[in-house]
């Protein structure tokens, strides 16, 4: 026997797909309620009707009508007014995905992976920008522990007499108008202020990454693990990639280049980023590589099946094994 159900029936048949019960709702849905009933039943579970006629024929096997394979004839159909309120409940049930497709942590952590990456880009061309212009008017105003905190206190000077004071110059000889030094000023302003979006754009980062993607965090870094969830577009895929896949994310124009003209192939994408890898000898980068996305590939599936987190134990593990390959090859071998 089957039980054979949709949204707003249910059907007990046997073998030979002759009926013996059915049930059908008969009372008011509205289409958020039908919209209940698709995501319910996309879970597998039966609905009321369904499971009533479940308690009655307990061996019947339930299977969702368009999973059955032999038409039924005979089954009870919605009503007109039912299938209005069923197109209704698919529109409701689009714009409910939708909106939670578009606060979901992957494209959370893509608009800011881009956003930071845009903001940093602009903030280092104006930063350099507004050094070499002040440089070339004070060439020798020596620069502070750094070049924010030094853009931090030109900024914090109003005249060009206050900046020479301040940085202990001498006033230049050729005339520096005041409303040039406004600008300059302004611009060193602009730059230590995008400094600090960034700063906090990518503490958001770290943190999105740490709570969404706690081992890979772990494993490479918020930032790296961020950037390496993007790039396969989503946590979920992320899982899924093979990890031959995953060590070359990020190199898709060398990979191509490759397959195309023959060239040696990439040996890591964004994963060089990582310092076991650009902290590496040459000769061993290509080893690490495929070592640690082996272990990204692992700890992305504990991430998207939520299990459970790696700890320091486990990296440090993995560590040990880091080193292991750079004691075993001190030197690249010897070309024949």
């Amino acid at each position: 026997m089957w039980l054979v159900f949709d949204w707003q029936a249910a059907v007990v048949v046997d073998d030979d797909g002759q009926i013996i019960d059915d049930l059908k709702h008969n009372g008011f849905l509205s289409p958020r309620d039908i919209v209940q009933r698709i995501q319910s039943m996309k879970n597998d579970n039966l609905t009321p009707e369904a499971h009533e006629l479940s308690t009655r024929f307990p061996d019947a096997k339930p299977r969702q009508r368009h999973e059955f394979e032999n038409p039924i004839p005979d089954f009870p159909e919605p009503t007109k007014e039912q299938n209005l309120r069923f197109d209704e409940a698919l529109i409701l049930e689009t714009t409910l995905e939708i909106q939670g497709e578009s606060g979901h942590p992957d494209r959370r952590m893509e608009h800011l992976l881009r956003l930071s990456d845009e903001l940093r880009s602009s903030q280092i061309t104006l930063e350099n920008r507004c050094i070499e212009w002040i440089g070339d008017v004070f060439p020798y105003a020596e620069s502070a522990s750094s070049r924010t905190d030094f853009l931090r206190k030109v900024a914090g000077c109003e005249t060009i007499e206050s900046f020479c004071s301040t940085f202990d110059v001498e006033v230049p000889t050729h005339d520096v108008p005041q409303k040039e030094w406004n600008i300059m000023a302004a611009t060193a302003n602009q730059a230590v202020k995008e400094k600090g979006d960034v700063d906090r754009i990518e503490h958001a980062l770290r943190e999105l990454s740490n709570q969404y993607l706690p081992s890979v965090s772990l494993l490479l870094g918020p930032l790296l693990a961020a950037r390496m969830c993007v790039e396969a577009h989503g946590r979920e895929r992320l899982s899924k990639l093979p990890s031959g896949t995953i060590q070359v994310l990020g190199a898709e124009k060398a990979f191509f280049h490759h397959l195309k003209t023959g060239s040696p192939p990439p040996k890591h994408g964004h994963i060089f980023m990582h310092p076991w890898i650009s902290h590496s000898p040459k000769w061993v980068r290509g080893k690490i590589s495929r070592m640690l996305a082996a272990k990204v590939s692992i700890a992305a599936k504990i991430d998207a099946f939520e299990g459970e987190s790696w700890t320091e134990e486990d990296l440090e593990k993995i560590t040990r094994r880091v080193e292991a390959i750079r004691n075993t090859r001190r030197k690249p071998k010897r070309k024949r």
